[in-house]
């Protein structure tokens, strides 16, 4: 399964999933690595990168598991992008 290429709303089910799945306290040791594993395959580039260290810190230390990292990141991801507008330039040239 290649998680880059999932639909948006597939991103969003798995992320609420492993969200859940990363509440459950005692597989900590366990589930850091791989939510940091899993975040960094579902978002490419830096942003990725960074999710992933991001999650494997919010996951290793006790009591931070509340926090939805990967819903987190799909709202950043999805609703909260900044889109980039192209750049018009007009040039008029005249004749003489």
């Amino acid at each position: 399964m290649n998680l880059e290429n999932l639909s948006k709303n597939k991103k969003l089910a798995l992320s609420i999933l492993f969200d859940v799945i990363g509440m459950v306290t005692f597989i900590d040791i366990i589930w850091a690595p791989a939510s940091a594993y899993l975040i960094s395959k579902m978002y490419k580039g830096t942003k990725g990168k960074i999710a992933g260290v991001v999650s494997f810190i919010e996951e290793a230390i006790p009591g931070f598991d509340i926090i939805p990292t990967f819903t987190i990141m799909w709202f950043l991801t999805y609703v909260f992008k900044k889109e980039e507008k192209p750049i018009v330039v007009e040039v008029e040239v005249g004749n003489e």
